[in-house]
């Protein structure tokens, strides 16, 4: 039992070494009841402030998911791996991570499913942050966000509509904030038998590693009931551990506490960091009607996608692989509209289009919600999100260029889609975007 063992809480003298160890729920001091009776009376009830703090954060949901860049409409799938050798990131069990991370990014819609990542500080600082980022570097260019180790787990934990874990505390928290969890990794050997964690991982749902990924998550989602073993056991006393450790630090001084109340440091807004896919886009595309398409993309993919769509092949300029340029049906990079290093979108795009002449459009994204394309016969045309459909950007722009080369490529002209628009559908979700033609000042 991790931390209420007599080896962790005695003295070679056999009393307690500490003046108040520190318990979250009284399920705990039974626990150390039953295994170290000689500390019970150092326990101190006091709640658990990281959870007080995901708490108090919860009404900024959406402002996590939108710093994750995850468009509304989109499932956000979030994995965690705490540092024990049969974790989902372990090197005893069946270190199922490294694998499944890209082929979660490459069988999920790009444009429905958002992926991160959230391992264990250990993992990070055991083997070292560059070592983590090249044992992950393919899922990372195809759109994986690792989330800062220290500061930004709790707003990604928020922002998640399902988690894949193990047995770790980040999964914990998960089920007790009532989020769909499934189980990479179950080391029941690892628990002690008596814990809620254990019953929590004995009855919890199991990722099957050689079976399509979409259904699980699909039917996860589907089927999902709250279970009320975490949110329980967690804390006994939410909202208030920073009272009662407040007082518990003031009484081991001596010193009365101030009259204020005490709070806790509310979570941080992280950096904007929305998804970065270098890597190969496999689209598949489909004409719905007057002036709408249905788009599905795919990022590496192992295999052909599914699907009798038409495809495509859309490749991110600083792909790692440049032979894939040469094949790109469409070409596209993001960037400031006035970065000197492009020169400007209509200057891009030319050059670029010149640069690989197997490509049928160009797009340059100049801002989340809009891109400048060309097209092979010269069009220089502006794509943006509808601004009366949403105030935040509904999908990456880049799957406008897309819509708009599947379009071009069945044979409709320009001219249909600048007075009504374009409306591009992925998954369910459907996106209004404005047509407008620019002067070309670039041969």
């Amino acid at each position: 039992m991790f931390g209420l063992s007599r080896e962790w809480l005695l003295g070679e003298d056999g009393a307690p070494f500490v003046d108040a160890l520190v318990l979250s729920h009284p399920e705990q001091l039974e626990r150390l009841r039953a295994a170290c009776p000689e500390a019970v009376p150092t326990a101190v009830l006091a709640g658990d402030p990281c959870f007080d703090r995901v708490l108090a954060a919860r009404g900024h949901r959406e402002r996590y998911r939108r710093t994750l860049g995850t468009h509304p409409g989109q499932r956000l799938v979030l994995l965690n791996s705490t540092w024990h050798t049969e974790s989902l990131f372990g090197d005893g069990g069946d270190d199922l991570l490294p694998a499944l991370l890209p082929r979660l990014t490459s069988e999920l819609p790009a444009d429905e499913y958002r992926v991160a990542a959230v391992l264990h500080p250990n993992l990070w600082y055991g083997h070292g942050p560059g070592q983590i980022r090249i044992w992950l570097d393919r899922a990372r260019r195809a759109g994986l966000t690792l989330v800062a180790p220290l500061d930004g787990w709790r707003q990604a934990l928020l922002a998640a509509d399902v988690v894949i874990g193990d047995h770790g505390s980040v999964t914990y928290y998960a089920a007790a904030l009532g989020t769909p969890v499934l189980l990479g990794a179950a080391p029941l050997a690892a628990l002690d038998p008596d814990a809620p964690i254990s019953d929590f991982v004995r009855d919890a749902p199991r990722l099957d590693p050689t079976a399509p990924l979409r259904p699980q998550l699909d039917t996860l989602l589907s089927e999902h009931q709250p279970r009320p073993g975490p949110a329980e056991f967690t804390t006994s006393h939410p909202g208030e551990s920073a009272a009662r450790l407040r007082r518990l630090f003031y009484g081991q001084l001596g010193l009365p506490e101030p009259d204020e109340p005490a709070l806790l440091e509310p979570l941080p807004l992280p950096p904007y960091e929305p998804p970065s896919r270098t890597a190969p886009l496999r689209v598949l595309t489909w004409l719905r009607g007057s002036g709408e398409v249905a788009v599905e993309r795919y990022a590496d993919p192992r295999s052909e996608p599914p699907g009798d769509g038409e495809v495509h092949l859309a490749v991110h300029e600083d792909t790692r692989d440049p032979a894939q340029l040469t094949i790109a049906d469409v070409v596209f990079r993001e960037g400031s509209a006035a970065d000197p290093r492009f020169g400007s979108p209509d200057r891009w795009t030319a050059e670029t289009l010149l640069r690989y002449p197997h490509s049928a459009l160009v797009a340059y994204l100049t801002s989340p919600d809009a891109c400048t394309v060309r097209t092979r016969d010269g069009q220089l045309l502006r794509l943006t999100a509808d601004s009366a459909e949403s105030a935040e950007p509904t999908a990456d722009p880049a799957v406008y260029a897309s819509a708009l080369h599947a379009w071009l490529a069945a044979g409709k002209s320009v001219e249909e889609l600048i007075p009504e628009g374009l409306t591009v559908r992925t998954g369910a979700a459907v996106h209004s975007v404005q047509v407008t033609s620019v002067r070309v000042t670039s041969a």
